[in-house]
């Protein structure tokens, strides 16, 4: 089965009913996609598939053979953090790191999709994302200093 993660086309040997999360976790070693609650209700497996952010936990290989995934890790170009890690990071909006990088794949997609969102519409864009240290308002003014820096 192939599929281009981060840009670049790979093989995977996983059965396709292996899930993405698995997949990019245990034979591709990309660690930054999280398991969470394994029910694709808390974020913290947020993958890109195509322009569509979704938990990568719930969703099996087949149904991304041939489309490209983009995780956090992919997100930085040329060494350098996309502008809303950049932000996190600069802002210290995140606290414990575990639902951050569903958070940062989400609001890269809602920047990318909506550069103009207002802070109604990220909060609205990030509500399924669970943060359980509480940082989430600072994770927003993160979103919405990166929009105004555009």
């Amino acid at each position: 089965m192939r599929i281009t993660v981060n840009g670049e086309d790979v093989g995977l040997t996983s059965d396709g009913d292996t899930t993405l999360l698995t997949a990019l976790r245990d034979e591709l070693g990309l660690v930054g996609t999280r398991f969470g609650c394994g029910q694709g209700l808390c974020g913290a497996c947020f993958v890109d598939v195509d322009g569509t952010v979704m938990p990568s936990c719930q969703t099996p290989v087949w149904q991304v053979e041939g489309q490209a995934v983009t995780t956090v890790e992919g997100l930085s170009q040329d060494g350098e953090p996309h502008p809303v890690q950049r932000a996190i990071l600069d802002r210290q909006a995140a606290q414990c790191g575990f639902c951050i990088s569903g958070i940062v794949v989400r609001a890269a997609a809602l920047l990318r999709d909506e550069p103009d969102a207002d802070a109604a519409r990220v909060t609205e864009a990030l509500d399924r994302n669970l943060c359980r240290c509480g940082a989430q308002r600072r994770i927003i003014e993160a979103v919405l200093a990166v929009r105004e820096s555009r």
